[in-house]
């Protein structure tokens, strides 16, 4: 654990306010889901919880079966970070943290197919998203499917767009059950 030097009261109702620096930095926005973990210090944890993480095995096998079919790298994301790759070795997407165009992508909750690929992961160029279509589940953004290139490989058509929409519905579907 890294200390942050912030100290917070809680107040009568057992509320604590997250600075707003940290919010920012670890993009928790308001209505964001938190797990809470304790460790054998006495110390409290707070966790992003991400719905999709549950399902990452499942992911990663949907990532590898689409990649094939299209032919192209496939990638889900959660609302801040790839979860499961399929055509790209895993150790250089999974984990990372999305960049803010795909965020926006989700933000804006539709389906595009770039003109000019965007970044996937914050910070780095090496993959570029060529579509992206948000997970909805109950109204609420869970992540997104994405078809990626690294400069080589076929440029996507409708058939991958239909495909990766197709994904994401089910995904949403599967996490309302």
């Amino acid at each position: 654990m890294k200390a942050t030097g912030i100290v917070r009261r809680i107040d009568d109702l057992g509320r604590v306010v997250i600075p707003k620096e940290i919010r920012r930095t670890m993009r928790i926005r308001e209505g964001d889901p938190l797990e809470i973990y304790t460790d054998r210090e006495g110390g409290v944890i707070f966790k992003k919880y991400s719905q999709l993480g549950d399902v990452s095995d499942f992911a990663a096998q949907l990532c590898d079966t689409i990649s094939r079919v299209a032919g192209l790298p496939a990638v889900i994301t959660d609302r801040d970070s790839v979860i499961a790759a399929g055509g790209v070795p895993r150790r250089e997407v999974v984990d990372k943290r999305v960049s803010p165009q795909v965020e926006q992508v989700m933000e804006e909750r539709r389906g595009i197919q770039a003109d000019q690929p965007m970044p996937l992961c914050d910070g780095s160029e090496k993959y570029r998203v060529l579509i992206a279509v948000p997970i909805l589940s109950e109204g609420d953004v869970l992540g997104c499917v994405a078809f990626v290139t690294d400069g080589d490989g076929p440029t996507p058509g409708d058939v991958e767009l239909k495909l990766a929409q197709t994904v994401a519905g089910f995904l949403g579907r599967h996490m309302e059950a």
